[in-house]
């Protein structure tokens, strides 16, 4: 059996977060942990409003002792990490532990929202784990807070970003959301290993059903690598399993709707 850990949030919803990394881990047949940064609750009584209540530290480094020292991971996956310790404590077991295989998802805002959290935390996260990733998945927005490069609003750009963010450190990057771009009607992300640069083009899936989406990308990128193929093939694979999740997307209720990576069963090569 592969194990896989993701360290991220947990989405009371259930469609993005570590709920999102375990089902795509499962998808993929692959034994799924998760190491519980904070706990993001929306507001059913004020328009879905995002909360945001971190573990303790104490109960986060006990998360990790469980998952890194008593049972051990051939690759794990980062996503919202929410204050300080986390950042430390995640990069902490990933150098100890010699995790290779480390997709950086830098959650930086929650879906709707429209700023970054905490400017300072993303500056840590920058500085202390870029250097450790196989592979980091930004958006548009995170892409520009990693890079410092703002408005990114063209391929060229888009690019451009990757260029600054693989030299912070970053072994590979994988910008995603490139759909947004003016006049785009494709979906499209670029892969970036310091020389060349692949584009992934595929159909857009225009749908308001798409929580988790970011997560469930980078989870299955993560779990690609598990599976022993290369980053190239794990992000090919992985663009054509969120293509048929949001394809079978639904409605959660009035607010919100994910993706549905059971979708891909019927043929999942791994089954």
């Amino acid at each position: 059996m592969i194990k896989i850990a993701t360290i991220a949030g947990s989405d009371a919803s259930g469609g993005a977060g570590l709920e999102a990394d375990l089902k795509t881990f499962e998808e993929y047949g692959l034994y799924g942990m998760a190491a519980v940064t904070v706990i993001a609750t929306m507001d059913p009584d004020n328009s879905w409003a995002h909360k945001v209540f971190p573990v303790d530290e104490r109960g986060l480094r006990a998360q990790f002792e469980t998952i890194f020292k008593g049972v051990g991971v051939v690759a794990v996956k980062s996503g919202m990490l929410g204050t300080f310790y986390a950042v430390e404590i995640a990069r902490e077991y990933i150098t100890s532990y010699k995790i290779a295989k480390y997709v950086l998802d830098p959650v930086m805002v929650c879906k709707g929202a429209g700023e970054a959290l905490n400017p300072e935390l993303n500056s840590a996260i920058a500085e202390k784990l870029l250097p450790l990733t196989e592979v980091v998945t930004p958006n548009l927005f995170e892409a520009e807070q990693l890079s410092g490069l703002a408005g990114i609003d063209s391929l060229e750009k888009m690019r451009e970003a990757a260029r600054i963010i693989h030299g912070k450190g970053a072994r590979h990057v994988f910008i995603k959301g490139g759909a947004k771009l003016p006049g785009q009607d494709r979906a499209l992300d670029i892969l970036y290993d310091g020389k060349d640069f692949l584009t992934l083009d595929d159909e857009l899936i225009k749908t308001n059903w798409n929580h988790g989406a970011g997560c469930t990308s980078s989870a299955a990128i993560t779990a690609g690598l598990a599976r022993g193929l290369s980053v190239t093939a794990a992000a090919e694979l992985a663009k054509k399993f969120i293509t048929t999740s949001l394809k079978a997307g639904f409605a959660l209720n009035q607010w919100v709707g994910p993706g549905d990576p059971s979708a891909w069963r019927s043929g999942n090569i791994f089954k």
